[in-house]
């Protein structure tokens, strides 16, 4: 699994309520001002299995599967 290619479907942009609210709540918005999330969240084209990652660290802190009785 990569994101080396931009754009991707691989990497997804997750804010959370919090962090969105804060971003909407600024004087004036301009697109280089957002900042990035603070979890990197990836999904595997293959299995769908979502990768959270945190403070640019290789290893994931969760790892969410699909569950199989769902789909």
């Amino acid at each position: 699994m990569s994101n080396s290619e931009a754009p991707n479907d691989i990497q997804l942009r997750v804010y959370t309520d919090k962090e969105w609210d804060d971003i909407i709540n600024y004087e004036e918005i301009n697109p280089w001002m957002i900042p990035l999330p603070k979890y990197d969240v990836w999904r595997c084209p293959k299995c769908k299995r979502i990768f959270v990652f945190e403070d640019n660290n290789d290893v994931p802190i969760m790892i969410y599967n699909l569950d199989k009785n769902n789909t």
